[in-house]
């Protein structure tokens, strides 16, 4: 008689590896998608490895969690890293003339066929996380040195395994403490350089002089400066951090990385290494190394582990030095698709219904770093086809898309905003993205293009969406005209994730979400909310990644008038709430509910005194 096998679904509710309600939000997201559920969940933000561990116990194949296990050398050796890439497939083991195989799908005849005749061994195919595979082949292949499992009382199974160095855990057994990041930011090869160049400049003392430009110059092609200018970038890079933060105090300088929209301290360095490191990234970024009372604004272009990156750097004086920030762009970025960016269904589809309009013009809202870039260029994605003529003007450009013609500003040579659009609309075009209305002249063009048959796409910094219209009006802009173009504008605001890692459920007194629009809250009624224990993974702050809180505006006629007659902030809200809008905090309390994030991590990113 045939075993009956748990679903995927219940597996994760039976572990407490996810809630009802995401299991309930995920199947509604496959029924309207078609889409796959293992990919639905990740997108989620639920642990992968959960995720591929449930798959592994509802198939009934063996799962390896290549996050904790070290695969063999003696199996490495076996499989050529083309083949690896490939197939994205990872040897773990060989015992004998048996080679275990991590892979995305055991299943795959064709793929084990190939790796049985490049191998001559007989394959035995083990699943695994995805991304985790591509790590491990990215990381061991070309190592020149094995792989061995740890010796000693250290290397005893951990529960839940077979014993031995058997990885497998067959149907989804119970799986070993994921490993991850210490929770020091700083890495070991980042302290090691660090140690290197305090124990070679530490002999000389201060060796630079603010004012020593011929010191400087010598200094900063030493090799110490340069492994730790390079290093700290590396990092940063490594832990994903957005910017990096370079500033210099009495005794000092403080390094800091922005990790998931919070700042993190790295390092303290001696004062003799404050000056050289400065002038070092100066000059890698091109700026004037002499010029010490203005601020300058430059771009470093790097690669690492074959990527490339561009960072854009600032430098400002203050009393003890020069400032530096170093914003962290990925050059090489997929596209990650409105799915992933946590809009509710509702939200995106009308979304897209604003992006496919012949003309007008769709805003994207927010402080600096809300992912307003991301949001426009996910959209220019949607859009892009061989049918449209899509142009861009940036200020960089901070991702590159096939098909689209992508202009970056130069205001050295005297190509603005302003200017670029003006030829943009001699270039026959059906979409334009204007990175940012800055000035009257910008947004004036950009309404003189949506007039004339084009869509607009651009962004604006404000608090909210009702909010941009009012701004469009401060700059100058005919409140008639912001009416007769204006299609959507789109608030936004990122937030920290809860990691999923760690990630536990408690109950909660539904009368404490009241603020964030929880309208059935009840006297005693309890709701069920997730957050953080804290684990190595993300650093024991009980985040990791973010999800992104959204406004919706749609225009509609009666928004329109009201516009035209210059009515207040708080009556365009109240309409375009009316009209369907959620608002911030609303949407907030739904990935609240939903469990991807806390209360408390809303109200850090989105209330401010008096929003009530």
């Amino acid at each position: 008689m045939a075993i009956a096998r748990k679903t995927m679904g219940d597996y994760m509710l039976e572990k407490g590896y996810l809630s009802p309600q995401e299991l309930e939000n995920a199947k509604k997201t496959q029924q309207n998608t078609g889409g796959d559920i293992v990919k639905i969940l990740v997108d989620m933000g639920l642990n992968p490895v959960h995720v591929y561990e449930a798959k592994a116990a509802e198939s009934g194949k063996p799962f390896v969690d290549l996050s904790v296990f070290k695969p063999e050398q003696s199996a490495i050796n076996v499989v050529p890293v083309q083949i690896a890439k490939r197939h994205n497939v990872m040897p773990i083991k060989k015992e004998g003339n048996v080679l275990y195989i991590a892979m995305p799908n055991p299943d795959d005849i064709q793929i084990v066929d190939s790796l049985r005749l490049v191998s001559r061994c007989i394959i035995r195919g083990v699943l695994a996380v995805p991304d985790h595979i591509e790590d491990s082949i990215n990381r061991l292949y070309g190592a020149g040195v094995a792989v061995e499992p740890p010796t000693g009382p250290a290397s005893a199974p951990p529960a839940g395994r077979a014993g031995g160095l058997n990885p497998f855990r067959q149907g989804g057994a119970p799986a070993p403490a994921a490993g991850g990041a210490s929770d020091d930011i700083i890495g070991a090869d980042a302290k090691s350089v660090m140690a290197q160049v305090m124990a070679e400049y530490g002999a000389r003392g201060d060796a630079a002089k603010d004012d020593d430009d011929d010191s400087l110059a010598k200094q900063v092609e030493d090799a110490p400066i340069v492994r730790l200018a390079n290093t700290i970038i590396q990092q940063a890079i490594k832990e994903k951090a957005s910017d990096i933060h370079l500033e210099p105090e009495k005794r000092g300088m403080r390094v800091r990385f922005r990790i998931d929209g919070v700042l993190h301290e790295t390092m303290n360095m001696p004062n003799y290494i404050k000056a050289p490191l400065t002038a070092r990234y100066k000059i890698m970024s091109e700026m004037n190394i002499a010029e010490r009372r203005v601020p300058q604004d430059g771009r470093i272009g790097i690669s690492y582990e074959n990527k490339p990156y561009d960072l854009r750097v600032s430098c400002l004086p203050n009393l003890f030095g020069e400032k530096i920030v170093m914003r962290v762009l990925d050059k090489s970025s997929v596209m990650i698709g409105l799915n992933k960016l946590g809009f509710t269904i509702e939200v995106q589809d009308q979304l897209i219904e604003l992006a496919q309009q012949p003309n007008g013009m769709l805003l994207s809202t927010g402080p600096t770093g809300s992912g307003k870039t991301t949001t426009q260029y996910s959209l220019l994605n949607l859009l892009n086809n061989i049918e449209k003529n899509i142009l861009t003007i940036e200020d960089p450009c901070e991702y590159q898309l096939g098909g689209i013609t992508q202009v970056q500003v130069n205001n050295k040579a005297g190509l603005t905003f302003a200017r670029a659009l003006r030829s943009f609309l001699r270039q026959d075009p059906d979409i334009i993205m204007v990175g940012e209305m800055r000035d009257l002249e910008t947004a004036g063009i950009g309404v003189e293009a949506s007039l004339t048959g084009h869509l607009v796409l651009s962004t604006l910094h404000t608090n909210d969406a009702p909010s941009a219209t009012l701004r469009l009006i401060d700059m100058g802009v005919e409140p008639f005209l912001v009416a007769a173009t204006t299609v959507g504008i789109m608030a936004q605001r990122l937030g920290r994730r809860i990691c999923s890692n760690c990630k536990e459920y408690y109950d909660e007194d539904a009368m404490n979400l009241k603020r964030f629009g929880f309208k059935d809250a009840k006297e005693g009624q309890v709701v069920q909310l997730a957050r953080g224990k804290g684990c190595e993974i993300c650093r024991f702050t009980g985040y990791k990644g973010r999800v992104g809180f959204y406004e919706l505006l749609r225009v509609n006629t009666e928004i329109q008038e009201m516009i035209v007659r210059r009515n207040t902030l708080p009556d365009l809200r109240a309409a375009s709430k009316a009209n369907g809008m959620h608002e911030l905090r609303e949407d907030g309390l739904i990935k609240v509910l939903e469990g991807m994030t806390t209360p408390e991590e809303v109200m850090r990113v989105i209330f401010t005194a008096g929003y009530s």
